[in-house]
């Protein structure tokens, strides 16, 4: 059996840490996806998750440069698990993506949300 860890997300860049690790640029920012749907009582709503990413300057990562705070991507990868010891002793876990592939979405169109 073949194994899969493949993510998708279109969303609006919430922090940017452009960096550079032993001469090769990358990027960690932040991603808000968000889900419209309605509750019982029928009143709309929009669930918002924020997704670390971490991309590396690739042939399919060109668009870091123009990654800032506001602007809408396109993030293909990776899901990746770490997991530490924090400052009070406790183990937590991190997840972050590790993008394969960056764009950033040139369009004037706010995202659509259906209910």
């Amino acid at each position: 059996m073949e194994h899969l860890n493949k993510i998708e997300l279109r969303g609006v860049v919430g922090t940017v840490r452009p960096q550079v690790v032993n001469g090769t640029k990358m990027s960690r920012f932040s991603v808000a996806t968000s889900r419209a749907y309605k509750d019982r009582e029928g009143v709309a709503q929009i669930d918002t998750t924020w997704h670390n990413i971490v991309a590396w300057d690739s042939d399919k990562t060109k668009d870091l440069d123009k990654i800032e705070s506001g602007s809408k991507v396109y993030v293909q990868g990776r899901l990746h698990t770490q997991k530490y010891v924090g400052a009070d002793g406790i183990e937590k876990t991190f997840y972050e993506v590790v993008a394969a592939k960056v764009n950033v979405i040139v369009s004037d169109e706010p995202l659509q949300y259906e209910f």
